[in-house]
This record gives structure tokens, C-alpha cells and sequence, in this order.
């Protein structure tokens, strides 16, 4: 028996990886590289049990309960990601078209670059500004 046939067969029936269960291997990280320049010992604990319990997640056989506090943490945290998701398609983009905020409802527009001084109206307010792209 391989090691890969092996690994498939200790993983069967388990949580597996998780976006909560990543956010803890993250953590661990970054507690881990302030460990480094520090050498505090209380970080490092932090580290050890952020890194445990990544692992306890992923191997653990409570599918329901894990899945449950999967989505918790996702709901909590749509917000601060539709605005990273939003940011680096804003930075993307950032090239082709300029960004605009509405001065009435502060609506973010985006037009076209290079296209010199026109006229925007706000999709959402039907507010008319004029600034240069």
C-alpha cells in the first residue's frame, strides 16, 4: 500500500480542510513569525494551540458540528471579504477604468480611463457630476 492510498484511507469519514480550519493554519503562521523576532513564549503557545486546533478541525469526525461552525465564521466574516474581493478588483482593473464616488450617496461609479472630461450619473441616485477620467 502506498503512502498516498494510506493518507486517503486515515482521511476517510473526516472534517478535512475548512476555510475556518485555514484561517487557523494562518494564524498559527503568523504567531510563528512573530515568535521568531520576539521569542516570547506566550506567542509561541498561542501558535501551538492555533496550529492544534487547525488539526483537531481537520481530523476531527464531528462532520455536522464543524460544518456548523464553518458557516458561523463565514457569515461573520462575508463582509470583510466581499470588501478584499472588491479591492482586488478594483486593483485589477485599476488600468482600464477610474473610480468615481457619488457626492450624494457615495455610490462608487466606474468609468472608462482616458476618455477626458464627461459627465457621470450616479446608477443609483441619477445624480449628474462632472469629472475627467
Amino acid at each position: 500500500m502506498t503512502f498516498r492510498e494510506r493518507l486517503s484511507r486515515l482521511l476517510i469519514g473526516r472534517n478535512g480542510v475548512d476555510n475556518l480550519s485555514k484561517f487557523f493554519l494562518g494564524l498559527s503562521m503568523a504567531f510563528l513569525v512573530v515568535t521568531l523576532f520576539t521569542n516570547n513564549g506566550i506567542v509561541y503557545l498561542v501558535a501551538m494551540f492555533c496550529l492544534g486546533y487547525s488539526y483537531f478541525r481537520i481530523m476531527s469526525r464531528n462532520i455536522s458540528k464543524r460544518y456548523y461552525e464553518n458557516q458561523q465564521y463565514m457569515r461573520a466574516t462575508a463582509g470583510i471579504r466581499s470588501k478584499i474581493k472588491s479591492m482586488i478588483a478594483r486593483f485589477n482593473q485599476r488600468k482600464v477604468y477610474k473610480y468615481f464616488t457619488c457626492p450624494e450617496c457615495k455610490q462608487k461609479v466606474r468609468v472608462p480611463r482616458g476618455r477626458g472630461k464627461i459627465a457621470i450619473t450616479c446608477p443609483k441616485c441619477r445624480t449628474e457630476f462632472i469629472k475627467r477620467s
